[in-house]
């Protein structure tokens, strides 16, 4: 069996001139990095805005599992089954951390025959938007220290600073560091540490500009830190707004690539809906929009944290939202989240299923619960039995849910098909569309709300200085502000071994953050940390690369 590395690289890819033409977009309409990536001029919003959107399909899924969802996979192989049943159809995802890729998770470019190519170049670098991204965030992390060196005149509290810097790469002996050692001329000495670069809030204000303009005024509000006097000091305080939005010139412009089957694919942007918003670009999913009559998009991790940000913090500032849900889950997941052991997954358990099933079905109430219809897709495997499949159908259509067994992996667009079909007649049965919560409601009842509702808390315990911040940040006029919640993927709750669908729980909220910029309120629940670690073996041990420049190992 061809791994997903070798299985891109034997691909036939289209000139991305040829893909773009597919859009409508001319060669004056595009920027070449080589033969087959390309970033769309902003120039082009001007003669596609006045066009009526797409429909616009959101896939996310239950709670991950070491045993696999296949969301990403999921998403190529419905838009290219779009695409082979004649729609116009387009895919928007977020870019990879380097991170990940070399960590435990790997890559974010799909899987099998279902892939956004060239796989390679996406997950190693791409066209250096996340570079940016550091670059911008560690530009300001040095202005602020320099500030205070030469005498601070803003009066900057060096015990609140609040901006950390950044590294797209998971290094646990940066989560908590003190810099300016070494003397008076290195500055002066405190305590910070470093984020993963994907959880820094220029990437959050990358993926909620509505252009650049909007882009400057966001950098502008970033809160850096606190006076002696107690007041917020923001990167318009400091003038460089104009500076830090120039390394932006080329990064907010959406890049385009495309599918094994050369269906056009937007990859722009790449915050973890676990400790940031985790949705792809505004700006890439508003050009989509325009250009395709069906946009097929992700939302990271499970629905709990991904689509539940999708909606409250994206659609909010996008004016747009989904037509229909898709919520990718396994077999083999749900048996995991009904109590059975990896090794066990192989072997046929309907009581496992069902016990795992809760998991799932508390994220179709959750997305119905916003007005949307939901799709269950079953990301097939060999080892699926007719007896859990057909229990699995029964239970999601018992709770309006309909159900397609996806087999993008193995066949590409026409193994999801029939996932297309029960997409589209979804689009006729969406509801009154809402939000979960008012984002004028107090800060506490915004995240008490999506405990309850959505995770299924019993409620809220908030740390004595989680507190405290609520209340300055209320104090300040901060608060009418989405929540953008930080907490394990793995569970509705803050505890990571707490499988299935849990009851009976609290969750913890110990730290708030002001993204001010971002335009939302971070709620770091639990032991979630914003710089993950890498395991014991990492994916780079088996990452190479030979002297005619060809990768193995990546996934």
């Amino acid at each position: 069996m061809k791994s997903d590395v070798e299985i891109a690289q034997a691909a036939t890819m289209l000139p991305i001139t040829k893909v773009a033409a597919e859009l409508g977009l001319t060669e004056d309409d595009i920027e070449l990095y080589g033969k087959y990536k390309a970033k769309v001029s902003l120039k082009v919003w001007d003669r596609v805005k006045e066009r009526p959107n797409g429909k616009l399909v959101l896939v996310t899924a239950i709670n991950p599992t070491p045993a696999g969802e296949g969301k990403t996979t999921t998403t190529v192989g419905l838009g290219d089954a779009f695409h082979k049943l004649g729609r116009k159809s387009i895919i928007a995802l977020r870019e990879p951390s380097l991170g990940p890729c070399f960590g435990v998770k790997g890559g974010a470019a799909g899987g099998g025959y279902a892939q956004v190519v060239p796989m390679e170049d996406i997950n190693l670098h791409f066209t250096g938007d996340i570079h940016a991204v550091t670059t911008a965030n560690n530009l300001l992390a040095a202005i602020i220290d320099n500030h205070i060196h030469h005498g601070n005149e803003l009066g900057i509290d060096i015990r609140r600073i609040a901006f950390r810097r950044v590294v797209d790469l998971n290094d646990r002996a940066l989560r908590s560091t003190i810099v300016a050692l070494g003397g008076k001329a290195n500055g002066m000495p405190r305590e910070t540490g470093f984020d993963i670069a994907v959880a820094s809030e220029f990437m959050a204000i990358l993926c909620l500009a509505a252009d650049l303009e909007d882009f400057k005024a966001r950098v502008n509000r970033i809160v850096v830190g606190y006076s002696y006097a107690d007041k917020p000091v923001t990167v318009a305080d400091l003038k460089v707004a104009g500076a830090l939005t120039a390394l932006f010139k080329d990064a907010i412009k959406p890049n385009l690539v495309q599918t094994l089957e050369g269906t056009p694919a937007f990859v722009h942007g790449g915050p973890f809906a676990n400790i940031a918003h985790g949705c792809n670009t505004l700006m890439a999913s508003k050009f989509a929009l325009k250009l395709a009559d069906v946009l097929v998009t992700e939302a990271g991790f499970g629905a709990d944290l991904g689509a539940e940000k999708f909606i409250d913090i994206k659609c909010r500032f996008a004016g747009f939202q989904p037509d229909a849900v898709v919520i990718v889950a396994t077999v083999r997941a749900l048996k995991m989240h009904g109590g059975v052991a990896k090794a066990d997954l192989g072997k046929e358990n309907v009581e496992a299923l069902e016990k795992g099933l809760a998991n799932l079905q508390k994220h179709i109430e959750n997305v119905q619960s916003f007005g949307l219809p939901a799709v269950v897709a079953v990301n097939a495997f060999p080892t699926d039995t007719k007896a859990e499949l057909d229990r699995l159908v029964q239970i999601c259509t018992g709770i309006g849910a309909e159900v397609s067994v996806s087999e993008v992996w193995a066949r590409g667009g026409e193994g999801g098909v029939d996932l297309a079909k029960k997409v589209e007649a979804a689009f006729a049965k969406k509801g009154d569309f809402k939000f979960l919560y008012d984002v004028n409601a107090p800060i506490k009842e915004k995240i008490n709300t999506i405990a309850t509702k959505i995770y299924g808390a019993d409620g809220v315990n908030f740390t004595a200085a989680a507190s405290k911040t609520i209340d300055q940040l209320t104090a300040m006029g901060l608060d009418k502000t989405p929540i953008c919640m930080a907490k394990t993927q793995y569970s509705f709750s803050d505890d990571a071994t707490k499988l299935g669908r849990p009851s009976g729980f609290k969750i913890t909220v110990r730290e708030v953050r002001a993204s001010v910029g971002a335009g939302f309120l971070v709620a770091i629940a639990g032991e979630i940390m914003t710089m993950p670690g890498l395991p014991k073996k990492p994916a780079a041990e088996v990452i190479d690369i030979d002297n005619n420049g060809v990768i193995g190992g990546l996934f």
